[in-house]
């Protein structure tokens, strides 16, 4: 499975005698690609088709609309000249489950798409904890460290899900679903359409897609897990691609540090003083409050800001 064949795990095998091979996977994966697909993950086949079946209706019964006028809105006013720079070709709406569930709140959806998104939440969170165990089994760490590192001082990290839509679009080629980016949190699980393709991802120079596969979880690196690890793993730049027949659905689920989490690499993963010097330590409410400026923007200049702000705050104050 290892290669150049987009990273797929069956995590069936971990529990048998093929997990040395299974482990290899994931951890090319985290290395080399930043992604990964899970199939045989433990969420049930029929709560996915109840999610999916949920999400889909809802985005017929009060978004479609809705993005039907931005779209004309956008597109007919604007004619040839529209600038498309700063748009994405998508409609969304955000769900938070920790550390305080906010999917009471959320206007225009029913009690069973309520129940349903919380059951959801409940095995996406069991998976991501499951895989950050896994990825400290790979990286030499000791078990459960990630998921100490992402809680805040609640002992909670923060959990939420963005919920989307991808409508047909006129102009696939200069307007793009989602812009290219990296995903600023821990580990994102995202439970994508399997009829309608689009999500990309940057490796070697190059555009690779995310196979759609029935009733698989795709897995991605973020960065603060790229800083963790100390850049044995990466996040990696990824987009949306808008197509002209179908709306592709897509459920992201951002398994994230607490707000006022201190994040740092893993003093086990650096082995000398160049390692120390890398990557930065920071509060991640810090980063992101950062991050929400310059989101479409490369990570490294980021990374530097955190260091300079890291340098700044640990200079003595000098009083006359």
């Amino acid at each position: 499975m290892e290669g150049s064949s987009f990273p797929v795990i069956n995590m069936e095998m971990l529990d048998g005698s093929q997990r040395p091979e299974a482990m290899n996977v994931l951890r090319d994966a985290c290395e080399n690609w930043g992604f990964f697909e899970l199939l045989n993950h433990g969420i049930s086949h029929e709560l996915m088709d109840r999610v999916e079946r949920v999400n889909k209706e809802h985005y017929r019964r009060f978004r479609e609309q809705q993005f039907k006028e931005f779209a004309a809105k956008t597109l007919d006013g604007g004619g040839e000249n529209v600038d498309t720079d700063g748009l994405d070709w998508e409609s969304t709406f955000f769900l938070r489950h920790l550390p305080v569930s906010n999917i009471a709140e959320v206007p225009e959806l029913d009690d069973e798409c309520r129940k349903i998104m919380k059951e959801f939440a409940v095995e996406l969170e069991k998976l991501a904890e499951r895989l950050l165990d896994l990825l400290c089994e790979n990286l030499g760490l000791e078990k459960g460290y990630l998921k100490r590192a992402f809680n805040g001082s609640n002992g909670l990290p923060t959990f939420g899900t963005k919920v989307s839509n991808y409508p047909p679009c006129p102009k696939p080629d200069v307007i793009k679903g989602l812009r290219a980016h990296t995903d600023a949190g821990g580990i994102i699980l995202l439970f994508q359409d399997d009829q309608v393709s689009g999500l990309q991802l940057l490796k070697d120079g190059n555009w690779v897609e995310v196979p759609p596969l029935r009733h698989s979880i795709v897995v991605n690196i973020g960065d603060q897990l790229e800083v963790i690890t100390n850049g044995r793993y990466k996040s990696v730049m990824h987009r949306v691609i808008a197509q002209t027949n179908g709306n592709r659905m897509s459920i992201a689920s951002f398994y994230n540090p607490g707000s006022d989490a201190v994040i740092f690499p893993a003093p086990e993963l650096m082995k000398d003083e160049e390692e120390k010097e890398a990557y930065p330590k920071f509060m991640f409410e810090d980063y992101m409050t950062l991050y929400v400026r310059h989101k479409f923007q490369a990570k490294e200049p980021r990374f530097e800001a955190m260091k300079i702000m890291e340098r700044i705050s640990s200079q003595p104050i000098h009083t006359a």
